[in-house]
Protein backbone atom coordinates (compact mmCIF):
# COMPACT_ATOMS: atom_id res chain seq x y z
CA UNK A 1 0.00 0.00 0.00
CA UNK A 2 2.99 2.12 0.31
CA UNK A 3 3.30 2.38 -3.14
CA UNK A 4 0.47 3.39 -4.02
CA UNK A 5 0.66 6.11 -1.34
CA UNK A 6 3.62 7.59 -3.04
CA UNK A 7 2.78 7.15 -6.67
CA UNK A 8 -0.23 9.17 -6.84
CA UNK A 9 2.09 12.15 -5.54
CA UNK A 10 4.54 11.66 -7.95
CA UNK A 11 2.42 11.44 -11.04
CA UNK A 12 1.56 14.37 -12.96
CA UNK A 13 -1.17 13.88 -15.27
CA UNK A 14 -1.28 17.45 -17.22
CA UNK A 15 1.42 20.37 -17.08
CA UNK A 16 1.33 22.69 -19.55
CA UNK A 17 4.37 24.38 -20.28
CA UNK A 18 7.88 22.72 -18.85
CA UNK A 19 8.33 21.05 -15.59
CA UNK A 20 8.55 22.08 -12.06
CA UNK A 21 11.96 22.41 -12.56
CA UNK A 22 12.08 24.81 -15.14
CA UNK A 23 10.22 27.26 -12.93
CA UNK A 24 13.05 28.28 -10.63
CA UNK A 25 15.80 29.30 -13.10
CA UNK A 26 13.10 31.73 -14.37
CA UNK A 27 12.35 32.98 -10.99
CA UNK A 28 15.80 33.30 -10.42
CA UNK A 29 17.20 35.02 -14.06
CA UNK A 30 14.33 37.60 -13.07
CA UNK A 31 16.74 38.60 -9.76
CA UNK A 32 18.76 41.20 -10.98
CA UNK A 33 21.89 42.23 -8.74
CA UNK A 34 21.25 45.95 -6.98
CA UNK A 35 23.33 47.81 -9.52
CA UNK A 36 20.81 46.75 -12.72
CA UNK A 37 18.16 47.91 -10.43
CA UNK A 38 16.30 51.01 -11.36
CA UNK A 39 14.61 52.47 -7.83
CA UNK A 40 12.59 55.20 -7.52
CA UNK A 41 11.77 57.06 -4.15
CA UNK A 42 8.70 59.02 -4.31
CA UNK A 43 6.06 60.43 -1.59
CA UNK A 44 2.78 60.08 -2.06
CA UNK A 45 -0.40 60.90 -0.03
CA UNK A 46 -3.18 59.22 -2.54
CA UNK A 47 -5.68 57.30 -0.76
CA UNK A 48 -4.06 57.53 2.57
CA UNK A 49 -6.24 60.07 4.46
CA UNK A 50 -3.54 63.03 4.25
CA UNK A 51 -0.58 60.69 5.69
CA UNK A 52 2.80 61.41 3.86
CA UNK A 53 4.48 57.81 2.75
CA UNK A 54 7.20 57.03 0.81
CA UNK A 55 7.17 54.47 -2.09
CA UNK A 56 9.87 52.83 -3.68
CA UNK A 57 9.25 50.89 -7.08
CA UNK A 58 11.31 48.72 -9.67
CA UNK A 59 12.14 46.12 -7.33
CA UNK A 60 13.44 42.95 -9.58
CA UNK A 61 14.30 41.19 -6.76
CA UNK A 62 12.94 37.87 -4.80
CA UNK A 63 10.39 39.14 -1.95
CA UNK A 64 12.74 37.72 0.59
CA UNK A 65 15.54 40.20 -0.17
CA UNK A 66 12.62 43.04 -0.29
CA UNK A 67 11.50 42.04 3.22
CA UNK A 68 15.11 42.43 3.99
CA UNK A 69 15.69 45.71 2.87
CA UNK A 70 12.15 47.28 4.08
CA UNK A 71 13.46 45.53 8.07
CA UNK A 72 16.65 47.55 7.61
CA UNK A 73 15.13 50.92 5.90
CA UNK A 74 12.69 51.08 8.73
CA UNK A 75 15.34 50.47 11.12
CA UNK A 76 17.19 53.57 9.45
CA UNK A 77 14.11 55.91 8.94
CA UNK A 78 13.07 55.03 12.74
CA UNK A 79 9.39 54.68 11.64
CA UNK A 80 6.70 51.58 10.03
CA UNK A 81 6.64 50.33 6.53
CA UNK A 82 4.96 47.79 4.61
CA UNK A 83 5.76 45.53 1.19
CA UNK A 84 2.68 46.00 -1.37
CA UNK A 85 2.99 44.73 -4.68
CA UNK A 86 6.35 44.34 -5.01
CA UNK A 87 7.33 47.61 -3.85
CA UNK A 88 8.48 48.93 -0.28
CA UNK A 89 5.98 51.88 1.72
CA UNK A 90 7.69 53.72 4.77
CA UNK A 91 5.47 55.90 6.80
CA UNK A 92 6.64 59.40 6.40
CA UNK A 93 8.61 61.38 3.80
CA UNK A 94 12.07 60.07 3.92
CA UNK A 95 13.24 60.64 0.50
CA UNK A 96 16.78 61.89 0.67
CA UNK A 97 17.28 59.30 3.55
CA UNK A 98 16.17 56.61 1.62
CA UNK A 99 18.34 57.47 -0.90
CA UNK A 100 21.45 57.70 0.49
CA UNK A 101 20.73 54.00 1.91
CA UNK A 102 19.94 52.76 -1.34
CA UNK A 103 23.04 54.18 -3.08
CA UNK A 104 25.13 52.98 -0.24
CA UNK A 105 23.69 49.16 -0.73
CA UNK A 106 24.58 49.76 -4.34
CA UNK A 107 21.23 50.00 -6.04
CA UNK A 108 20.60 52.92 -8.49
CA UNK A 109 18.12 54.86 -7.15
CA UNK A 110 16.48 58.68 -7.92
CA UNK A 111 14.08 60.73 -6.26
CA UNK A 112 10.90 60.94 -8.54
CA UNK A 113 7.89 62.86 -8.67
CA UNK A 114 7.75 66.60 -6.39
Amino acid sequence: MSAQDSAPKARIVYQEFGTASSDSPQEDASALPPQQQNIRVQASRAGRKGKTVTILTGFQTSPAVLQQLLKQLKNQCGSGGTLKDNSIEIQGDHRPKILQVLLGLGYKAKISGG
